[in-house]
């Protein structure tokens, strides 16, 4: 494989979450798989989020921030890493199912054995261990009360003795990690201080991460449910859940202008409202069933709803972000 073939490799497998369906796998690709790296944007704008908002504030440094989002990046990617292996031991996760379904399964697909997976989640952990210690040298104990509630709450999504998705809690756990945690935390990280705004501006883009949970698990329902685990949308039924879902993404610019109105993100970060039309062409989609059949070249079926989310949240998370940094810089 030439060096343009690995690019293009890397390219597919962070934009679909699978490997090219022609051509050898290559390293770097497996882990992008494995590690579901095409998700790792959602974090990755959470610390942004942060960032923005810590920029100018008493006590900001760089130092502390860049180390604060490197180590979120690196607990979503431990996250996702438990999760399969925690899944794989409960039976939950199976050739059936469709997390081996919309992408190769790590272990189930041969990819990595168990043993490696296991060798890599320590390993990430260990990792994202330093980096706590060196950013509690820095900032005091705050920062590990905000990790240890991360880590805590992220074991807990899958891993018994909670298995929090199994009860109704896994999309409020995303809601709180991707929102007050993440973005708080990289707040703190950079500047050593917290306040009630910056909390309240990080609901926005937690409540977007949300969705795309709500969305994947709405897609989930028929193997979710007799298996006994009753996510949100379990719980709801679909028709519920999804009128949840539109609710959630409408709430989020509701929440943004609040923001906005109260003081606690600049007003460029109105930006977020030219997303809006994205969401009008979703909002019908999700008011109406799933299609029978996947549309041409659609790369993560049987996942739709979960698809839908994640194209309006991409677009809205990389507006906030620039208006945020229009308004560092004004």
């Amino acid at each position: 494989m030439g060096e343009a073939g690995r690019l293009r490799s890397w390219a597919y497998a962070l934009r679909t979450t699978n490997p090219p369906p022609h051509g050898r796998v290559d390293v770097i690709t497996r882990w992008i798989v494995v590690a579901r790296a095409a998700v790792l944007p959602m974090t990755l704008v959470s610390g942004l989020v942060g960032a923005l908002l810590a920029v100018g504030e008493p006590g900001f440094d760089w130092r502390w921030l860049t180390l604060a989002v490197v180590g979120i990046v690196l607990a979503h990617v431990a996250n996702n890493l438990m999760n399969d292996l925690y899944d794989t031991q409960a039976g939950s996760d199976t050739a059936g199912y469709p997390r081996a379904l919309y992408a190769p399964h790590p272990v189930l697909s041969g990819l990595v054995s168990r043993r490696t997976l296991l060798a890599a989640i320590v390993l990430v952990n260990l990792a994202d261990l330093a980096i706590l210690v060196v950013l509690a040298l820095a900032r005091g104990r705050p920062v590990v009360a905000f990790a240890v509630a991360g880590f805590v709450l992220s074991v807990a999504y899958t891993a018994p003795p909670l298995r929090l998705k199994k009860r109704g809690l896994g999309e409020p756990d995303v809601l709180v990690v991707w929102g007050p945690l993440m973005v708080g935390g990289t707040f703190y990280a950079a500047t050593g201080s917290i306040t009630w705004p910056v909390l309240l501006a990080s609901l926005p883009y937690g409540l977007l991460c949300t969705t795309v949970l709500m969305g994947k698990h709405i897609d989930k329902i028929p193997f979710d449910a007799p298996l006994g685990i009753r996510t949100l949308p379990v719980i709801l039924g679909e028709h519920r859940a999804r009128t949840v879902t539109l609710g959630l993404m409408a709430a989020f610019y509701v929440l943004v202008v609040l923001c906005v109105l109260v003081g606690a993100m600049p007003w460029p970060a109105l930006a977020v409202l030219l997303a809006l039309p994205r969401l009008v062409r979703v909002w019908p989609r999700f008011r109406r069933p799933p299609p029978d059949e996947p549309p041409p070249g659609f790369p993560v079926w049987p996942l739709w709803y979960a698809a839908l989310t994640w194209v309006h949240v991409r677009q809205a998370g990389a507006l906030l972000v620039l208006g945020l940094a229009l308004g560092a810089v004004i």
